[in-house]
């Protein structure tokens, strides 16, 4: 199989360029970034902006699917960058779209993101599940970080979101996130193409952008390591979060390529199947921030007290669907992961 990844010299796409090589499939990038970033795997390149229809045309020629990688990311504080994100994701996907259904490519996997269901799931012991409201910058300065019941004001337990969660998007990155699926949805259904999202949760590992606002925490941990000082933790280090390794997410990359590509895909054709790609082992921020320091023998964290508006406080995967369907298992472990992770070089800061 012959795959377009776009962004496939970025974090995750290199890694996804790298898994889909070791399967014996032929990968094509087209990027912004030089070449060399490719790494390996790479079967050929083309340096192009995803919004640039004779640069997508180009990347496009002879390939049998597309792993849609190239994005905007991070949650912003400024509602300033809300044209740059729109630009990068939604424009760059309906162009990208629009060259495919052009050249007849009818397969797709797109780089989703958790960040669509806003807060994660809430259950009220008096109302059941819940969805709680944005929670106020009043609360968050008072050092009140837990969401309640919007309907009794108790104290919720956090739990699992599943993919049939509605979708509350609380930033510009996270509506452009959900755009995307829409738009492909669409796209699936008009074409009758085949075409999955798959949500990844807080993705880490080697390579990983220093100081990248994707996966903020890891990044900003390592990266102040790096630096010898000690990792700065917001709010009270409580925030319950899915970390998954870069390697079991491009491995779930490669598992829906083949789906989508192999025997029944046909089946499924006119539709856009959304899959969570987590680890199913909840950590918090705090744990996380700890774990890196031990395994990088670095100053300890520190707990800060600080915020940012649009931050969700928990959120975590139930992926039992993408297990259940694609046969996918993640494989490597937290404290694997992380120590790793603390041992690995990074990547060099986004433009």
């Amino acid at each position: 199989m012959r795959v377009l990844v776009t962004g496939g010299a970025g974090f995750i796409g290199s890694h996804v360029v790298s898994a889909l090589a070791e399967r014996g499939h032929e990968a094509v990038v087209l990027d912004v970034r030089d070449p060399a970033a490719a790494g390996p795997g790479c079967a050929a390149y083309v340096r192009g902006d995803v919004r640039d229809r004779e640069a997508v045309a180009a990347a496009l020629a002879g390939a049998d699917a597309v792993c849609h990688q190239a994005a905007m990311v991070g949650l912003t504080e400024d509602f300033a960058d809300a044209p740059a994100y729109v630009g990068v994701n939604d424009l760059g996907t309906a162009v990208l779209l629009a060259a495919m259904a052009d050249a007849g490519v009818r397969r797709l996997v797109l780089a989703g993101s958790m960040v669509v269901y806003g807060e994660g799931r809430y259950d009220c012991p008096a109302h059941g599940a819940v969805r709680p409201l944005p929670r106020a910058e009043a609360d968050l300065a008072d050092g009140c970080f837990e969401p309640r019941c919007p309907r009794c004001g108790a104290e919720l337990r956090p739990g699992l979101v599943a993919e049939d969660a509605p979708a509350d998007p609380r930033s510009v990155y996270a509506a452009t996130k959900l755009a995307q699926e829409h738009v492909a949805g669409v796209w699936a259904r008009v074409t009758g193409a085949r075409a999955v999202s798959l949500r990844y949760h807080n993705v880490y590992g080697p390579g990983m952008p220093r100081d990248t606002p994707y996966a903020g925490v890891a990044s900003f941990f390592r990266s102040a390591l790096e630096r010898g000082e000690a990792p700065r933790v917001y709010e009270d280090g409580a925030q319950r979060r899915d970390f998954v390794h870069v390697r079991d997410v491009a491995e779930a990359n490669v598992r829906a390529l083949e789906a989508v590509h192999g025997a029944g895909a046909e089946a499924a054709a006119g539709a856009l199947t959304a899959y969570n790609a987590g680890s199913g082992d909840v950590h918090t921020v705090g744990e996380l921030a700890d774990a890196l320091a031990a395994a990088y023998g670095g100053p300890a964290p520190v707990v800060t007290g600080e915020y940012r508006l649009g931050d969700v406080r928990h959120i975590t995967a139930d992926s039992a669907r993408l297990r259940a369907e694609l046969g996918w298992r993640p494989a490597v472990g937290f404290e694997e992961g992380v120590t790793e992770f603390a041992k690995s070089p990074l990547g060099a800061a986004p433009r």
